[in-house]
């Protein structure tokens, strides 16, 4: 497993870091993306999955680890398309103390699997897609996320927020990152389902 684990963290950087910019503008010129996540350099490659990608950024390793536990990995490395808001580590460690390591134990993967499936949707929306549901949806765009509860999209000062349904708000912070099977979109807080 640890093995497993350390090869999905190599395969991981190696796609990460051949992403280079992945952000993206909206139509108003006004940038999607906030912040910078740091990658190494490293050959480019087409054929990595979601998981692959994720697995090869060091800002990904607590994500990969959660997908690891729920036993997730088979199924994000599957055909897609699928949509993935990817909490940074940063974004874990937003969380109280304890919950991580709680989330991690075999006896909760259930609710594991549920918080990290209600940060997929189903299908492929790169970042100008959104930016035109939440356009043409008066301001807001609301999407079924894998794990059945909602997500909704809007925008504030030129960037992407996502809101779950108990209210709380995270930042897409990269666009667009490009895998096999779908797209990756980092996220500055860990979205919760009900």
């Amino acid at each position: 497993m640890k093995n497993l684990f350390n090869l999905l963290v190599l395969v991981t950087l190696v796609i990460f870091s051949s992403c280079g910019d992945a952000t993206q503008e909206a139509s108003t010129n006004e940038p999607v993306v906030q912040e910078e996540v740091v990658t190494p350099d490293a050959p480019a490659t087409d054929a990595l999955t979601i998981v692959g990608v994720a697995a090869g950024n060091d800002n990904f390793s607590t994500l990969v680890a959660a997908v690891t536990a729920a036993d997730l990995v088979g199924v994000l490395n599957g055909a897609g398309p699928f949509t993935v808001f990817a909490p940074v580590n940063a974004a874990f460690d937003k969380l109280p103390e304890g919950t991580v390591a709680g989330l991690l134990k075999a006896e909760s993967k259930e609710t594991l699997t549920a918080v990290l499936t209600y940060h997929v949707v189903s299908g492929k929306f790169l970042a100008n897609d959104v930016l035109e549901a939440i356009k043409s949806n008066d301001g807001s765009f609301t999407v079924e996320t894998v794990q059945g509860g909602k997500l909704t999209a809007t925008t504030k000062d030129g960037k992407v927020m996502l809101t779950d349904e108990a209210g709380n708000i995270s930042t897409i912070v990269i666009a667009d990152v490009e895998a096999s099977n779908g797209v990756i979109h980092a996220i500055d807080s860990v979205v919760m389902p009900k």
